[in-house]
């Protein structure tokens, strides 16, 4: 794998990750962009003790273009996209409407939100889907992760760095080339920091124990190797939910060794393959990569995807209404044990 950076025409960064070396020069951003002046901002929630980002600049995002107009394409002839070059393998660059920037001033009396938000386009292919990509993309990707997880967690005032992707409109995606993201948190995310507090009065990693049960139970999981395993958890909140972890006890993606990371990749894949088989057509779905903190607690936290869909049945949604929404509980129509057992069987 190779990487080349550039800058676009309003001074974003872009990086190629190339499958392989001698991809040669990349054109220039030739587009005559307006100057960013994104402004977000983060505000305290001092009765749930959480953080929340503000960032109204992002209203006018680009919103579901018709194919032919996405701008996570390559460029072609009379038409420039975000990606200046006409082909490209994994391509990195920052937010054109980001939630979290460098270099954001504070507003007057609050807190700037300081941070990071990338784009992660894996192909080129306007149709291609994450569970589709050969052996050689996914492993561009998996080092594209790594090498941002390592240069975001160095920018400044970030706490925390997520990679996810959101897949399909039923979910809230605004571009439906196939493509996820990476965000630098100024702060611990609630669910991490939840997660991190349970740990801690356990005096131990709490997701160690739950791969050794739920691999000793055996009635959830969906894969199993030497290495990973994937299961559906015990109190799973979504219809269909699928965990994905180590079973040695790593902190973050930098911290595997590059088999270690093959074989992790190829068990997730295979999941969000399974995903594209529950229904009779493929399942919206969020898929996130819960890591350690840049700075803290790394012994107590363990590397894991979480994938899920809020497709319930066929040709039916999940909403959260009141209980979730509302009161913060979830409340699943789909028993774990059957969930499990269907995605044992969705497969080409």
């Amino acid at each position: 794998m190779t990487r080349v950076a550039t800058i676009l025409a309003d001074g974003r960064e872009l990086l190629y990750f190339d499958d392989r070396p001698g991809a040669g020069p990349r054109p220039a951003d030739t587009r005559d962009l307006p100057p960013r002046e994104p402004r977000p901002e983060i505000r305290y929630d001092r009765v749930a003790d959480e953080w929340v980002v503000i960032a109204a600049h992002r209203q006018g995002r680009t919103f579901l273009p018709p194919a032919d107009d996405c701008p996570l394409d390559p460029s072609r002839p009379g038409r420039a996209t975000e990606i200046p070059a006409p082909a490209y393998d994994v391509v990195v660059f920052e937010n054109r409407f980001p939630s979290l920037a460098q270099g954001v001033p504070a507003p007057p009396g609050g807190l700037a939100g300081l941070g990071r938000c990338e784009v992660v386009c894996f192909t080129s292919d306007h149709d291609g889907t994450f569970a589709g990509l050969s052996a050689e993309r996914l492993a561009t990707v998996g080092r594209a992760w790594v090498d941002r997880t390592v240069e975001i967690g160095r920018m400044e005032a970030v706490e925390y760095v997520f990679v996810f992707e959101n897949r399909g409109p039923e979910i809230g995606v605004t571009l439906q080339h196939p493509h996820g993201q990476i965000y630098g948190y100024p702060f611990l995310p609630p669910r991490v920091a939840q997660a991190l507090r349970a740990a801690e009065r356990h005096g131990a990693c709490l997701s160690c124990d739950v791969v050794a049960d739920e691999i000793a139970d055996g009635s959830r999981v969906i894969a199993l190797t030497d290495d990973v395993v994937a299961f559906v958890p015990r109190a799973a909140r979504w219809p269909y939910e699928v965990h994905v972890y180590p079973r040695r006890h790593v902190p973050d993606l930098p911290a595997l060794a590059p088999d270690e990371l093959g074989g992790l990749l190829a068990v997730y894949q295979e999941v969000l393959g399974r995903f594209d088989h529950l229904f009779s057509a493929p399942a919206p779905y969020v898929a996130g990569w819960t890591q350690a903190p840049v700075t803290q607690h790394r012994d107590l936290a363990h590397l894991h995807a979480e994938v899920f869909t809020i497709r319930r049945t066929e040709g039916k949604l999940k909403y959260l209404a009141g209980s979730e929404s509302g009161a913060g509980t979830f409340i699943n129509d789909v028993l774990p044990e059957f969930a499990a057992q269907r995605l044992r069987d969705a497969h080409p």
